[in-house]
């Protein structure tokens, strides 16, 4: 089976969890006021929705942005405004998760053309001879 499905926007919503704080950045006296910043939480293992092999895949592929929980969590503070904030912050997280779950391309092996491998050494002994002319001889 394979594990890759593009998982469409809106289809984990249910199981995401915000929470929200006072945001830094510019904004004078409005920034001490409105708790614009956006925290999700998204808790991978918890996850109904997802298969066996996506928690996997994204255990894997997101170590370094999972905590201790098991929790991916992403914040969003780009604007002023708590709502857009959130769809950002959401976006941000359907990005992270498909992108994620795209497997890996296959290397091709290639080899290197005989006319390149000639090019190559010719390059080599034009150099060898030119540091060769270099020398004083005694």
């Amino acid at each position: 089976m394979d594990i890759y499905q593009n998982i469409n926007l809106g289809t984990l919503d249910k199981e995401l969890q915000f929470s929200f704080s006072r945001s830094s950045g510019p904004g004078g006296q409005h920034v001490n006021k409105v708790n614009t910043r956006v925290e999700l939480r998204f808790h991978i293992l918890l996850s109904q929705i997802l298969t066996d092999e996506q928690k996997e895949t994204l255990n894997e592929k997101l170590a370094n942005q999972i905590n201790q929980e098991g929790e991916l969590i992403i914040i969003s503070q780009v604007t002023r405004s708590q709502l857009k904030n959130k769809h950002e912050a959401i976006n941000k997280f359907y990005l992270l998760i498909n992108e994620a779950l795209k497997p890996k391309k296959k290397r091709k092996p290639t080899r290197i053309t005989k006319s390149a491998k000639e090019k190559r050494l010719k390059e080599k002994k034009e150099q060898a001879e030119k540091k060769d002319r270099r020398k004083f001889d005694i």
